[in-house]
């Protein structure tokens, strides 16, 4: 099973293969970052179930439980717990970064969506900072997130983003919803809902209208030393980064640039920029707070169980339209702004 990760191996190559003196260490990072082994562990979390006459249910929390351990920067998992919900500040700023990024998360689903933790039965959000030496990426392994801390002239500590953490374990959610397959159409729609999401959850930390928001995907993991904001962009793919090691951002926006790739997972990475776009063009023609309709659209979609995990983007599109259609009503303003985002990055043709 690949492997969930914020950082796409291309980006990872071409840091790698630099021979500029400035990078020497950051460049030997992503060689060791490639290189470095990552087992899957689908592992899921046991609900809390409790009587009620006859039948057994379980109890949602509206409260996260969180497990924080520390790597040590060894390659090695869980590591050793540092932080859960009952003790104090921890002095680690990564240790915090992690605990309050993972509550932020926590508060998006429950609050927009009423789901309770990853597994909508108050499960535990494990994660494990300082994994590795100058790890230049963060993942989810099916069992947590995980977080290096990055070279320190290319990549600032992974932690340090809410959009990274957000995303890390929404491809949890997104695993116990039924998943999606990490490779070609069906792989960049789990990435592209694990960036909305992401996105989402820094927009409601903050109290962001659409309008306010960055819609930038990775803010603050880029050192001073590279020429980009971010690591992706939902307004405007393509455009989050142009640096001279790390090339370009090749996202496309539209299906006329549809990238037909081996690598990355037959573009896991790249080709999310279509929904990306998709999801925001939605948002910005309903306006308000992105969560309140565009982000149920997509939550409903994403948990609904109904999508083959081999769906495409024409799958994912119809789908949208269904549950809006359904949600709202045919001939509304909702069911309006998802078909013309579809048309708007082609992948359905405008019949009129």
């Amino acid at each position: 099973m690949a492997m969930h990760a914020i950082v796409p191996p291309y980006l990872l190559s071409r840091l790698a293969a630099t021979e500029e003196e400035r990078l020497v260490r950051a460049a030997a990072a992503a060689r060791a970052t490639l290189a470095a082994p990552r087992t899957y562990l689908p592992v899921r979390a046991a609900p809390d179930l409790s009587a009620a006459g006859r039948e057994l249910v379980a109890e949602a929390s509206s409260t996260p439980d969180r497990v924080i351990s520390d790597a040590q920067n060894r390659e090695s998992l869980p590591g050793i717990r540092v932080r859960g919900e009952e003790d104090p500040v921890s002095a680690d700023a990564a240790v915090n970064q992690a605990f309050d990024g993972l509550g932020a998360t926590f508060a998006l689903y429950w609050e927009a969506f009423e789901r309770s933790s990853i597994d909508d039965e108050a499960g535990p959000l494990p994660a494990t900072v300082h994994f590795g030496d100058r790890y230049d990426n963060a993942f989810w392994n099916g069992e947590r997130m995980v977080f290096g801390d990055g070279d320190g002239e290319v990549f600032a500590g992974f932690t340090q983003s809410l959009s990274v953490i957000a995303h890390e374990l929404t491809h949890g959610v997104i695993e116990n919803s039924g998943g999606l397959e990490y490779s070609g159409q069906s792989g960049a729609l789990n990435e592209s809902l694990a960036d909305v999401f992401g996105a989402l959850t820094e927009q409601h930390a903050a109290a962001q209208t659409v309008t306010e928001a960055s819609w930038l995907i990775g803010e603050g993991i880029f050192t001073d030393a590279v020429q980009g904001a971010a690591l992706r962009s939902l307004s405007a793919p393509g455009t989050a980064y142009d640096d001279d090691v790390l090339g370009r951002d090749p996202q496309p926006a539209h299906m006329r640039d549809f990238v037909v790739t081996d690598a990355d997972n037959g573009g896991v990475h790249i080709n999310s920029g279509i929904p990306n776009k998709a999801f925001h063009l939605v948002a910005m023609a309903l306006g308000g707070n992105a969560w309140d309709r565009a982000g149920h659209i997509w939550y409903l979609v994403m948990t609904a169980g109904t999508l083959s995990r081999t769906a495409g983007f024409s799958a994912f599109a119809a789908e949208t339209l269904a549950v809006t259609t359904r949600e709202y009503g045919g001939g509304s303003e909702e069911v309006d702004a998802v078909r013309a985002a579809w048309i708007g990055v082609g992948v359905i043709e405008d019949a009129g």
